[in-house]
Parts: structure tokens; C-alpha cells; sequence
């Protein structure tokens, strides 16, 4: 089993009142992760139940709130206990649905689940104000990844294990390039298995979610995009030049990235910019939640050119890190690019406070400075950059800039 870092969060949560509400995508674990809750309490002597509302003998029970809750006080009466309750997408406003069972002041304490639904995110908060915590659950970092595929030999010295051993860290670092972090891919063992559930888990997506969510009938269009999308990471997308490619109007394309958006699939970066006259505005950057999911769009999941193809997923894969840690959405993640062609991967902004960023995927040996660090330095004059790469240590000063060169694996860890 994948050990979650989540899940140290979520048990504390279940002493508070509020609905425990966990959402990302599909398949990315929240079934497990409430399986593995579930357990822990039964363990400990407490009531619960978990109830699924894609099975069928469960549906009955979720035709009105009164109706799930005389279930309920039938099984506990009016005691203390825990009902999780699975897949809660499936159950039309939702919101309303919730609020009206958590006003009811009963002694159940609620986890619910949803995948990939707008619903979900977009339309609870104010029916749900003060009532929910949202955790969101992402697939599997690539810190869990490591600490997996290391039978967590190393879990409490991951720092000592990316530093001294020179063969496996890298091997583990292309593999998750390559395959990504849904957990059933993860675990498969054999390419054949890997790539069947990968399968499945893209047209899963296309067929269910999208589908439901957009009353989609042909896909194609949509399918389109996401290659298109999944070919350009890292690179600036202009909306109109997607319109004309895909032969759709402007807004149906905007629809569609927002739902990509929405469903746990794409992150955005937008330009950073204090001089608009200098810089590029309004045209966005695209990353993959999962990038195994974004090389089966192309087509590349069973093989890649790691030559051709490893800067952009690596530079994916530090978008994904320099995020990880931020749950309640305190930091931004943007870009910088001028006219003149100086450009920078990320700008990461908390408060007040920016952090430019560049990224190298490659064996750096020695301190050297691009042109764009030059101009950025010499534009914000920020207290400090980092140059992201593969293993190279570094620190320097330039006009008063601390310029460090810091290996990847520091964002892991």
C-alpha cells in the first residue's frame, strides 16, 4: 500500500464537526484513503459506515435527506459515529443535500468524497459556508513515489538517499516522468499493465466525467485539445490559434480548459508582469496534474525521448512541487517573459515576497548565468533566484542577488 502524507491531516480532522470533504481526480486514491480512515476507527471500537453512492443497493438510501437519515438512526440510533459516504457527485445538489444533514446536529461526523466534479468545488461554498473542509487529493507525489519504490528504507533520510546514492534517485526521477502517479499505475507491474490501466483511466475520464459535465456525445474535439495541450507544456498557449487548429469557436475552447481546469487535469500559469508595457499579458502556460496522463494523450506512455521531451516534463514536474505543499492556496505560480525574449520558468509569489525561478534539466558543473537571469536581476532586483537542476549545489551573489543553485529533490523534501 502507498502511504498518503495526506492522511496525517485528514485523521485530525475527523475531531472537528465539519464535513471532511476530500476531491481530485479519478482514481487518484480518495476511495482508499477513506477505506484506510474507516478501518483505523473500526480498530479503535468506533461506529461507522461507509456508503457508495455508484453501487447500487446504496442508491435507495439517498432519495431525500430524511430518508438517509432514518437509515442512519436505524444502524446508530442517536449515537456517535462516522459516515463516510463515497462518489457524492452522483447525488444532484449536493450542496443543499449536505447542509441540510450536517443542520440537522446529529452525532455523525460526515467524510464525503467526489471525483472530478465542478459541483464539488465550484458550487458548496456557500451553501456549505462553515460547514466543510475541502482536502484535496492529488495522484501520488513523486516524494510518495520514492518512499514507495524504496519499500521506505529511506523515509526518514530521503535527503541523505538523493544526495549520496548516484544510480537510483535518477532512475526513480525517469520513471516518474514517464509513468506518472495514479496509484494503479504505480503498482502494476509489468508495461502491458501500466499502460491497460492508464487506458482506462483516460477514457474513464473522456466518458464519464466529460461527458456528464459538458453533455458531450463526440469527444473528439475535446480529445483534440488535450493533445494539442499535452504537446505544449511549458510553453505560452494562445486561445484563438487552439480556436482556428480545432475548427471551434473561441468560447467552446475556453469552456473546455476551464473544465480541464475544474477536473483536476491542467494547471495554469499566467504571465507575472509590473511593467505592461515590457511583457507579454494574458496568454497562459499549461502544466498536467499527472504527467503519465499527459504522455498517454500523446501517445508517448509506453516510450519517450527523454532527450527531446525531458526539460518540458521536468520542468512540469517542478510546477508540481513548488505547489504541493500549499493547501489552502497561499503561494502563485507564475511566469515571466518579455518582449525582447528574456524569460523565466516561475515566478512564485507569496505575500509580498517573489522568488524567481529557472529551471535545467541537465548535469550542471559549474555556475553559469543566462542572459534572462541577468535582465530579471537587473529589472526586480529580487533578494533571491533559484536555478532548479538535477544535482548541482551552488550559491553566488549578483548585484546583490543571492543566486542559488539548488538539485530538484530540496522541493521533495
Amino acid at each position: 500500500m502507498i502511504k498518503r502524507d495526506i492522511l496525517t491531516q485528514l485523521r485530525e480532522h475527523l475531531l472537528q464537526k465539519e464535513i471532511t470533504m476530500i476531491v481530485g481526480p479519478r482514481q487518484a486514491g480518495k476511495t482508499t484513503l477513506m477505506a484506510t480512515l474507516k478501518e483505523e476507527l473500526d480498530n479503535k471500537g468506533e461506529e461507522t459506515i461507509l456508503l457508495n453512492l455508484d453501487r447500487d443497493a446504496d442508491k435507495p438510501y439517498f432519495e431525500d435527506q430524511i430518508t438517509l437519515l432514518n437509515y442512519l438512526k436505524l444502524r446508530f440510533d442517536n449515537k456517535k459515529a462516522y459516515v463516510f459516504i463515497d462518489e457524492i457527485q452522483r447525488k444532484e445538489n449536493t450542496g443543499l443535500f449536505l447542509k441540510g444533514l450536517y443542520d440537522e446536529n446529529l452525532p455523525y461526523k460526515f467524510i464525503v468524497s467526489g471525483s472530478g466534479s465542478i459541483e464539488l468545488k465550484e458550487k458548496i461554498h456557500e451553501s456549505l459556508a462553515g460547514r466543510k473542509r475541502i482536502f484535496e487529493v492529488n495522484t501520488i507525489s513523486f516524494k510518495e513515489f520514492v518512499n514507495y519504490e524504496t519499500n521506505y528504507e529511506f523515509e526518514n533520510k530521503l535527503l541523505d538517499f538523493f544526495k549520496n546514492d548516484k544510480i537510483r534517485p535518477e532512475q526513480l526521477l525517469n520513471k516518474y516522468l514517464q509513468f506518472g502517479g495514479y496509484p494503479r499505475v504505480i503498482t502494476a507491474e509489468t508495461l502491458e499493465d501500466k499502460t491497460r490501466t492508464i487506458q482506462e483511466i483516460y477514457t474513464s475520464y473522456i466518458e464519464k466525467d466529460i461527458r456528464d459535465l459538458l453533455n458531450v456525445q463526440k469527444s473528439e474535439s475535446f480529445t483534440n485539445l488535450v493533445t494539442i495541450l499535452a504537446s505544449q507544456i511549458g510553453q505560452m498557449t494562445v486561445h484563438s490559434e487552439l480556436s482556428s487548429t480545432l475548427n471551434l469557436d473561441i468560447e467552446t475552447v475556453n469552456n473546455y480548459v476551464w473544465y480541464l481546469k475544474k477536473t483536476f487535469i491542467l494547471k495554469k500559469t499566467a504571465p507575472f508582469f509590473k511593467n505592461v508595457r515590457k511583457e507579454l499579458t494574458k496568454t497562459p502556460i499549461y502544466y498536467f496534474n499527472d504527467l503519465g496522463l499527459r504522455n498517454y494523450a500523446l501517445n508517448r506512455f509506453n516510450s519517450f525521448n527523454l532527450m527531446l521531451e525531458g526539460g518540458f516534463l521536468f520542468q512540469n514536474l517542478v510546477a508540481l512541487l513548488l505547489k504541493q505543499d500549499d493547501t489552502l492556496g497561499k503561494t502563485k505560480l507564475s511566469y515571466w517573459r518579455t518582449k525582447g525574449g528574456a524569460e523565466m520558468d516561475f515566478i512564485l509569489t507569496s505575500g509580498v515576497d517573489t522568488t524567481p525561478i529557472e529551471v535545467k534539466f541537465k548535469d550542471i558543473k559549474k555556475t553559469e548565468i543566462s542572459k534572462s537571469i541577468k535582465s530579471y536581476i537587473s529589472e526586480y532586483k529580487p533578494k533571491e533566484l533559484l536555478i532548479v537542476n538535477k544535482s548541482f549545489e551552488e550559491e553566488m551573489d549578483i548585484e546583490g542577488t543571492k543566486v542559488k543553485f539548488m538539485p530538484y529533490y530540496k522541493l521533495v523534501v
